[in-house]
């Protein structure tokens, strides 16, 4: 095995603290007390923004978690939260974990059945649900979860008149916490200083691609970890806004939006809905701000269509400027300096150009972008760099408790996702998987010890089922997944990955699956970027009726075969794609195919678009 050289090894045993805490509930004890009224978050009401202290923020989660003990809740059992994100969401999650529960979160585009499935697999006693929609989850299948003593609603908007025993509202669960907070003035924070560092922080619940969902178990000590490691690689200020828009349930965002700024006891600003992610971006700026590649692939065609829009003179404009970003781009992956003359063109051409498209994405302000979570093209990021955003893809899984590996600002090698967190190993099995070791990994999936082994190595490292190699910087490059390679029937292994991140570079492609195993040659399934693709068909008057129809207009077929042509180029002849199809059904994350990170389920695929691919053959 190839294994890489580590400046730092981390024992198992070896205690780890964030500014003396052991835990996050210390943690986040501590700043809610040193910062009291100082602004932890604002969310928008009645399209206002509107500021909630730290004092608010401990208070909520205190009054929330003792509201739940004297209903029963005891150390150790799962609290599930079926949500969008919300400051709620965060007193559940911090208060819960405050008192030894786990906090667990559900996708609000989870179905009934998959909402019973995570109650009764969690065992969980209590659930949290944002609203009346949600509601209604649970009211479907109420009598599927046996188990479950009581359901907290957030939000009373169209519940007037309803009523139920098992049902109550957050400001009656507040009501009870804080009579309980009277009569036992010191439960809670009793509570909290018994919390261990083996303890769980949280339970998140995988995709379940290859089958039920499993609920990994994080520890404090994983996230202080997670905490320890970011501090030495990335810059977290008590003066940063930050945007939290993914979902909570996705160890990712709660690492971004929870967890680190407890740490740095910055501000977080949580987005209306994801449908006005770019709406609340440009309104807060932030100073760092993290997305899936599906974000920024979007912001990138936005800003295409809008260079085809704006005529003969703006589109030179935006074509010099982003030409002289470029220079600058490149100079820096090669471990160069812009000449003066090219200093003063990039400078003109931030002047004049790039600093209003900074100001209109709402990235004027950002230090550092990150990008995690799927592949990314690495012309996508160039593209970035070259206007001015320093975009950086990192690498980390759920088992991994988010990041392992990260590129800096420093340190940035396009095309890979970084060197490996201080005190994480890594290193390459025979086949090609990249294995991980340190204090970032979790503990376990939830009432699953044959999936917990079978997820470690003989001697203790985690198979994390993707392949990839390490340069001599010890940067890390992913080329795929173990089980997405393609073998064809000429016996070619090939890693989709890559072919897949180029096609989605166009802005007519949100996503694509490259198909091929056991074939002769390879195909693709695209989905379209709707925006774009009808922007395109209006322009040209192409007459469509529906998004099926539109992926069988002609033009729009030679569009993306345009597409398909020019990646092809770039690759040998057998990895070149030879037919494609459009899938002509507009997905959503409610649909199966789609992850809640927007990536295409590539089995799903495969089966519900069969005959879609065997037409190719």
């Amino acid at each position: 095995m190839t294994q890489m050289p580590m400046d730092m090894v981390i024992p198992d045993d070896a205690p780890i603290t964030m500014d003396g805490c052991d835990t996050v509930v210390k943690l986040w004890s501590k700043r809610c007390h040193e910062l009291a009224a100082k602004t932890a978050h604002r969310e928008k009401e009645l399209g206002v923004w509107q500021a909630y202290s730290w004092t608010d923020y401990y208070q909520g989660g205190k009054w929330a978690a003792l509201g739940l003990l004297a209903m029963g809740l005891q150390k150790g059992q799962p609290v599930q939260i079926l949500s969008e994100d919300r400051r709620e969401w965060l007193y559940v999650d911090l208060g819960v974990a405050a008192v030894g529960g786990i906090p667990s979160g559900v996708y609000t585009t989870d179905s009934a059945e998959q909402l019973a499935y995570l109650v009764n697999d969690s065992g969980a006693p209590f659930l949290f649900v944002e609203n009346d929609e949600q509601l209604d989850k649970f009211l479907e299948v109420r009598d599927q979860m046996p188990g479950l003593q009581k359901v907290i609603v957030f939000d009373r908007d169209g519940l007037a008149g309803f009523n139920d025993p098992l049902v109550m509202f957050w400001d009656d669960l507040i009501k009870l916490g804080r009579a309980e907070a009277d009569a036992n003035p010191k439960k809670f924070e009793t509570a909290l200083d018994a919390v261990k560092p083996e303890d769980p922080r949280m339970l998140i619940y995988t995709s379940g691609t290859t089958g039920p969902p499993k609920g990994a178990m994080i520890t404090h000590r994983n996230m202080i970890y997670q905490g320890f490691a970011g501090e030495q690689t990335l810059e977290f200020f008590d003066t940063d806004e930050l945007l939290c828009f993914l979902p909570l349930c996705h160890v990712l965002e709660r690492l971004i939006s929870v967890d680190f700024p407890i740490l740095a006891g910055c501000k977080v600003n949580f987005a209306e809905s994801t449908e006005t992610v770019f709406d609340n971006l440009r309104e807060v700026s932030p100073h760092s701000f993290t997305g899936v590649p599906r974000i920024w692939e979007k912001i990138y065609s936005r800003i295409t269509i809008m260079r085809s829009e704006s005529g003969w003179l703006g589109q030179k404009a935006f074509d010099w400027a982003v030409a002289a970003g470029m220079k600058k781009a490149q100079a820096k992956e090669d471990g160069k300096r812009l000449g003066p003359l090219g200093q003063l063109n990039l400078a003109l051409a931030d002047l004049l150009v790039l600093r209003n498209l900074r100001n209109l994405i709402g990235l004027q302000r950002t230090r550092r972008c990150t990008t995690g979570a799927a592949p990314i093209s690495p012309d996508l990021l160039r593209w970035f760099e070259a206007i001015g955003v320093h975009l950086l893809e990192g690498y980390g899984m759920t088992e991994t408790a988010g990041v392992a590996t990260v590129n800096t600002i420093a340190n940035n090698f396009v095309g890979t996702v970084g060197e490996a967190l201080p005190g994480t190993q890594v290193r390459i099995a025979p086949d090609g998987e990249i294995q991980l070791k340190g204090p970032g990994i979790f503990h376990g999936y939830w009432n699953k010890p044959e999936k917990t082994a079978e997820t470690f190595t003989e001697d203790g490292w985690l198979k994390t089922g993707d392949v990839g190699m390490l340069d001599n910087h010890g940067a890390m490059t992913i080329t795929g997944r173990l089980k997405d390679i393609i073998i064809t029937a000429g016996g070619k292994n090939i890693t989709p990955a890559e072919i897949e991140s180029k096609l989605k570079f166009s802005p007519y492609i949100s996503d694509a699956v490259v198909i091929g195993d056991r074939r002769k040659y390879l195909t693709c399934l695209i989905m379209i970027d709707q925006e774009n693709v009808e922007r395109f068909a209006q322009d040209r008057q192409i007459p469509y009726a529906d998004f099926a129809s539109l992926t069988r207009a002609k033009d729009v077929v030679d569009l993306i075969g345009d597409v398909v042509k020019e990646v092809n180029q770039s690759f040998a002849q057998v990895e070149q794609i030879k037919n494609f199809r459009l899938i002509d059904v507009l997905l959503t994350a409610e649909d199966e195919e789609l992850t809640p990170t927007m990536k295409l389920k590539r089995n799903y695929v495969n089966t519900r678009h069969a005959a879609l691919i065997e037409s190719m053959y």
